[in-house]
């Protein structure tokens, strides 16, 4: 692809759908290759939306909406960020040729509803996955419990993001609020939610694939080395990269990572999200898109996560080099409050080795991401120790 000049008549167009902290750190690495990027979501001032040459608030859901703004903006590339978008309409877009979208029409359709990627993985393409099933109700759920899923179990809604909806079903008497739960915390009410059996698994990682071009001209994949994360809640909290595994067991999570990757097709980086334990590997979530545990390559990578999909997608030469070993650990808001404050930023930057993202965000909820610590150096442990040390010492307060 040649790259033009933005807001000339040349300019490369990217539209971003979903601007929040991944997207900002994307739309960064786009401007710093010359791209003209127009950011949309669904509230105003999002963390893209502040750093982007244009933005827009619509409902991505809404078919209609999502095609006036396309064809009002003319964008030549389409990067879908978030699961709340209406993915029908994206195909109808690419196959009226109004723009390419990112890895392809077809992947952000799958990818955005765990059913259909959860259904390609397991049923079409055979990997191994936890056991699940899908309920349209509370009584379909307690039945796919009691007929084979059993206890504990995982409940989510088929769309949704960082953890929202998701519950752990230890007992019938969890089971009426899981369902509650995961009909609230979903990006759009389907009325449907998935059960998967809970894995007894070591550490879980995110692989992360990246589909570019390659020397050959054709697209080819890379991997970065694994990243190991902590979740709370089916929500991140921290990550590190390296995370050791077995040869074996990395073989197969990359061999899994491939193959998901390869049948979704196109280009750009993936978010695959697999369970370890010895040697073996279960797939468990992917998304075509920048991850949040990968914000930890901010630290660790010679190009970060946003800059290996901003070249990925533009056709550009990619490399997955480590720099070092690093972590992140999250700053959460603490509190219900719009336009907050941060205090102890010069403290956390004290700590050797160490940097923040402060994201932006113009309203905070107790358990939202605010922003993110991140350490590097030798020492994986060292590191996580260092990222949750200057995470503690930045606190949000009323502005």
């Amino acid at each position: 692809m040649r790259l033009g000049t933005p807001l000339s008549p040349s300019a490369t167009r990217v539209m971003l759908l979903g601007a929040g902290e991944l997207g900002k750190e994307v739309i960064i690495a786009l401007q710093r290759l010359g791209v003209e990027v127009i950011a949309v979501d669904r509230y105003a001032n999002a963390p893209g939306q502040q750093v982007a040459h244009r933005a827009h608030v619509i409902n991505m859901a809404d078919p209609r909406a999502l095609r006036s703004l396309v064809e009002l903006e003319r964008p030549h590339l389409i990067v879908p960020e978030i699961e709340a978008i209406a993915t029908d309409e994206l195909l109808r877009i690419e196959a009226d040729g109004l723009a390419e979208v990112i890895p392809t029409a077809r992947a952000a359709r799958l990818t955005m509803n765990r059913e259909g990627i959860r259904r390609l993985a397991a049923e079409e393409l055979g990997l191994a996955t936890s056991r699940y099933a899908f309920a349209d109700s509370l009584e379909q759920l307690q039945a796919a419990i009691a007929g084979g899923i059993g206890y504990p179990c995982i409940v989510k809604p088929v769309m949704s993001s960082s953890g929202k909806g998701q519950s752990t079903v230890h007992g019938p008497a969890d089971v009426q609020a899981a369902w509650d739960y995961a009909k609230s915390g979903g990006r759009v009410d389907q009325g449907r939610v998935i059960v998967e059996e809970m894995i007894d698994f070591d550490y879980e990682i995110t692989q992360l694939t990246v589909r570019a071009v390659g020397d050959s001209g054709a697209v080819e994949t890379y991997f970065c080395e694994p990243i190991g994360h902590r979740q709370e809640k089916g929500d991140y909290v921290e990550s590190w990269q390296p995370q050791p595994m077995s040869p074996v067991a990395l073989e197969r999570a990359r061999d899994i990572a491939g193959k998901v990757t390869a049948n979704l097709g196109g280009r750009g980086l993936f978010g695959v999200e697999l369970f370890i334990k010895g040697d073996e590997v279960w797939f468990s979530e992917v998304s075509p898109r920048p991850h949040d545990t990968g914000l930890v390559t901010l630290a660790t990578q010679v190009l970060s996560e946003f800059e290996l999909h901003a070249r990925a997608i533009l056709g550009l030469p990619v490399t997955t080099a480590l720099r070092s070993a690093g972590a992140s650990a999250v700053i959460y808001g603490g509190m219900n409050e719009t336009g907050i404050a941060y205090e102890g930023v010069a403290e956390a930057l004290a700590v050797p080795n160490t940097d923040l993202r402060l994201f932006g965000k113009p309203e905070a909820f107790p358990r939202r991401r605010m922003g993110v610590a991140l350490a590097f150096g030798n020492d994986v442990d060292d590191c996580r120790a260092r990222a949750k040390l200057a995470a503690s010492k930045v606190k949000p307060v009323k502005g």
